[in-house]
């Protein structure tokens, strides 16, 4: 064989075995003092950097005071700005003293513009006071489990008792990424209500494909920070950056990677059959069990998802649909990491054994 020949022919060898065997996705860094990388459906952290540090965190507090005026106000609500917010300092909506809005139009203004104003303006009037709101804030903290959080105002202005870690504004952000209303306002690029145009800070929403939201935020001694969502072929993902000088490519890079290297395989859609289960005594053999939850699970290579179907007990007729009647046990490499309860998909009736006796014949 010529040396050409030769060369060509393990070249193509080469090229087979490539396309055959995907890459491994290239390992993640950021120029961020603290940074997390989480996938929304399982809460699986996929990156992760100093992130139980507790830090200043700017205006993406605002997050946190968008999801508790929604849940507690109504947006059709009209807001009188007092003097205290129209003359609060730091980023602004512009509002005006004795102005009237509604409570729609002020989360614009939080979320696009980020207006201190408006959040000082929101805080009043949902919480009767800045110090009744911010009540209301560290309880929905608490509740959506961001144990190394305290929040001290609506805006994020540097204060005593003001912080939070990058693990739980991604705990927050997954919380929002839920509420339609806030993710609605967050994903808007530019909107006009009234005499104002108000574009969005987030540069992301125009850099990146996919992308759904959510806040950016700076102050000096906090520096850039910054909480994202992206969405690609049914998976969500949300980043957070602290202390971030590069934080729009670190953002992008941080998508590219999760992505890449832990595509979600959806394993059960609610309302949906998931199996079939045997059942006796029955007209029919089977029953469809639907699952009352979706499960997905980011798998990187080499991992496998399996799952494993327990009954509370053997099912037998009659059987009413609705039943609950056990769980999807999901496991990683032998490892459970998630459980979806089984409902039945139908009603199953017992089946009817012929009656037994004498038969009298006509005379």
């Amino acid at each position: 064989m010529r040396p050409f020949q030769k060369m060509l022919g393990i070249l193509l060898a080469a090229a087979f075995l490539f396309s055959c065997f995907p890459c491994q996705a290239k390992a993640v860094s950021t120029s961020a003092a603290s940074a997390i990388l989480v996938d929304v459906d399982s809460g699986r952290v996929l990156y992760e950097q100093n992130a139980d540090a507790r830090m200043l965190i700017a205006s993406t507090t605002k997050i946190l005071t968008a999801l508790v005026a929604i849940e507690e106000g109504d947006l059709s609500d009209t807001v009188k700005v007092s003097r205290e917010a129209a003359y609060t300092e730091g980023s602004s909506m512009y509002l005006q003293e004795g102005e009237e809005l509604t409570l729609e139009a002020l989360l614009y203004g939080l979320l696009l513009c980020s207006g201190n104003d408006a959040a000082v303006a929101i805080a009043d009037h949902v919480g009767g006071s800045q110090e009744g709101f911010v009540k209301l804030m560290n309880g929905k903290a608490k509740e959506l489990g961001m144990t190394n959080s305290s929040f001290a105002n609506s805006n994020g202005l540097d204060a005593e008792g003001h912080y939070s870690t990058a693990r739980d504004m991604a705990k927050l952000a997954c919380a929002a990424v839920e509420n339609e209303t806030l993710m609605r306002i967050a994903s808007t690029r530019q909107v006009t209500i009234g005499s104002r145009t108000m574009t969005n800070h987030n540069k992301l929403l125009r850099y990146m494909d996919g992308c759904i939201g959510l806040k950016t935020g700076y102050t000096k001694a906090a520096g850039r920070t910054l909480v994202s969502c992206a969405e690609r072929n049914g998976q969500r993902l949300v980043a957070v950056t602290l202390q971030d000088g590069n934080d729009w490519a670190d953002h992008q890079a941080l998508y590219d990677y999760g992505f890449s290297a832990y595509p979600a395989r959806r394993s059960a859609v609610i309302g949906q059959t998931f199996c079939r289960a045997k059942v006796s005594g029955g007209v029919a053999r089977d029953v469809p069990l639907a699952a009352a939850d979706s499960f997905s699970w980011p798998l990187a290579e080499g991992e496998n998802l399996t799952w494993d179907l327990t009954l509370s007990e053997p099912l037998t007729a009659p059987i009413i649909a609705g039943t609950l009647v056990g769980q999807a046990v999901f496991r990683v490499n032998g490892r459970e990491v998630g459980r979806v309860d089984l409902l039945c998909g139908a009603d199953v009736l017992p089946r009817l054994e012929p009656a037994m006796g004498l038969l009298k014949l006509p005379e």
